[in-house]
């Protein structure tokens, strides 16, 4: 088995003895196999968006079936390990390490596991059962690094999500959905350019700096999902509320829809 995952088992099953020394490896699943959960996303959606490989799992063995150890291995080639008392209903308790490893080799990794696990349709399953030995094929780390590209939409998505974004006070104390947004060029570090608003203010109201706020975008797409869409619209971009779940760009006589939630 590849060395780095050799280290994440052996971390895996540290953290779980140190933790909850009660609890003993039958009383995992497969005897506390530590399982790659790719079948959510893929390796490389997680490396390139997320900046870690698919997390990794170690689940009780009962009918419910939870999480025991969770462990996210950034590419930086740190790791966060999560360990789930009370056969996984607990609240977990966090654990970090540094892989003894560098950048090229966990690079590699992640080839290796998109070659033998995602390409071969191999999803969530025991790291011992998946080839991961050697090193990739050139032509594999080439395909690997294209990939990057494709991705740099959600990369992008998720950049934005812990910037800032300037909203009318009337959406959150008196409960009216966003109807109107507008990107404009950041005035400021960590400013998406985005002011939403819900549609009904008047020019004075939006001109007095005490009746905005600041949102995270992350904030805003939650309160909102239909949003989602929209937030990687380039500067300029206007939009509007046409139906209670839907936006489109703004133009001359479209019809805005403004309510409450």
């Amino acid at each position: 088995m590849n060395d780095i995952l050799s280290q994440v088992e052996k971390f895996m099953h540290g953290a779980l003895k140190e933790k909850l020394p009660q609890v003993n490896l039958s009383d995992l699943e497969d005897n506390g196999a530590v399982f790659y959960m790719n079948g959510k996303n893929g390796t490389a959606f997680d490396w390139y968006v997320n900046d870690h490989l698919p997390c990794f799992f170690m689940f009780y063995g009962d009918k419910e079936n939870l999480g025991a150890v969770k462990a996210m291995l950034y590419n930086d080639c740190n790791m966060s390990v999560y360990v789930y008392g009370e056969k996984g209903h607990a609240q977990p308790v966090e654990l970090n390490y540094d892989i003894d490893t560098d950048a090229k080799k966990l690079f590699d990794l992640a080839v290796l596991l998109t070659d033998n696990a995602d390409n071969k349709k191999v999803w969530d399953a025991d790291i011992r059962k998946i080839m991961s030995d050697g090193d990739p094929a050139e032509e594999s780390v080439k395909l690997f690094a294209e990939l990057e590209e494709a991705f740099a939409p959600s990369i992008e998505y998720r950049k934005m999500l812990g910037q800032t974004a300037v909203v009318s006070k009337k959406v959150r104390e008196e409960g009216w959905k966003i109807s109107y947004g507008e990107r404009f060029e950041p005035t400021r570090e960590g400013d998406s350019g985005w002011f939403f608003s819900a549609g009904n203010e008047s020019s004075e109201y939006i001109n007095n700096p005490k009746n905005l706020e600041l949102w995270l975008i992350n904030s805003v797409t939650m309160y909102d999902s239909a949003l989602s869409n929209f937030i990687t619209a380039p500067y300029g971009t206007a939009i509007v509320r046409t139906g209670h779940d839907k936006f489109e760009i703004d133009a001359p006589g479209k019809k805005m829809l403004v309510e409450k939630k």
